[in-house]
């Protein structure tokens, strides 16, 4: 099975983590992540913009902590490590969240 790097916990850095918030696609990616019960394939995301660079943006979130991929067959699932960034960085994606017009609890508004 294929299986793409991921960095641990102690290696996320709020540089990294800040860097990759500051793009509002990004965000409406976290956001949609957080509102979600379980994990979503890339396909589940209408972003405006073609394949390759939602592909880049994915990228981004999964090489800074903030998400983690894995392939279910021929997609590729997207869940937000919500938990792994609260133990990290204590309080960080509730504010982003907050700030950003929503919070892990309610749906996201795009």
């Amino acid at each position: 099975m294929r299986r793409l790097p991921h960095p641990g916990t102690e290696a996320v850095h709020i540089d990294t983590v800040l860097t990759a918030l500051a793009d509002p696609l990004r965000r409406r990616i976290v956001r949609q992540l957080a509102a979600a019960d379980e994990a979503q394939a890339c396909g589940a995301f209408d972003l405006p913009v073609t394949k390759s660079t939602s592909t880049h943006h994915f990228r981004v979130l999964r090489e800074a902590g903030i998400i983690t991929q894995r392939y279910h067959g021929n997609k590729i699932l997207n869940r937000l490590r919500a938990d792994d960034l609260e133990d990290r960085f204590p309080g960080l994606l509730r504010a982003i969240l907050l700030a950003d017009g929503t919070n892990r609890h309610d749906p996201p508004q795009l």
